[in-house]
């Protein structure tokens, strides 16, 4: 672990430790170099307000938003976050697990607005609805698509090259 990864999962830990009480289901980990932080799907607009605006982390910059298909192993899809503090120099990954029955996850769009584009693909590819989310109209697919192309479980064996 790098002396400012290191610093940074202190700084971290400290911050997130004197607001544990707004995100008790939050845990703090590590993955290689980046420090991450898993939570309940409830809890992601309160714990990403606190990341962007606390002046000891400051995320001001929202790097991604991937969705990770684990419908076929546990029933669920993990929306994951990635955030930027530019003044700090720490990148965050935020991961939350929601039901493939029932993909909904609340929109970061007022708190970031780069976030409008990802959600509009996550919700397209994997099906994802982004409650609070101003425009969930189709972004790379047509109006009427049946199915979620991002899914494993979508078929593609119809599928034929030229």
């Amino acid at each position: 672990m790098t002396q400012q990864l290191s610093e940074f999962s202190i700084a971290l830990r400290e911050t997130l430790g004197k607001k544990l009480s707004l995100f008790p289901s939050s845990i703090l980990g590590q993955e290689l170099d980046m420090i991450m932080v898993r939570t309940n799907p409830f809890d992601i607009v309160n714990l990403c307000d606190f990341l962007k605006n606390d002046t000891e982390l400051m995320f001001t910059y929202f790097a991604s938003l991937t969705v990770v298909d684990y419908e076929q192993v546990d029933k669920t899809l993990e929306v994951v976050y990635h955030l930027i503090s530019l003044t700090k120099r720490y990148k965050l990954t935020i991961k939350s697990s929601i039901s493939s029955d029932n993909p909904t996850i609340n929109s970061v769009t007022n708190i970031w607005r780069a976030a409008d584009w990802f959600e509009r693909e996550a919700h397209d590819l994997f099906g994802v609805f982004f409650e609070g989310h101003p425009n969930l109209k189709p972004l790379l697919l047509y109006e009427g698509f049946e199915g979620y192309p991002g899914r494993k479980s979508f078929p593609f064996h119809e599928y034929k090259e030229w």
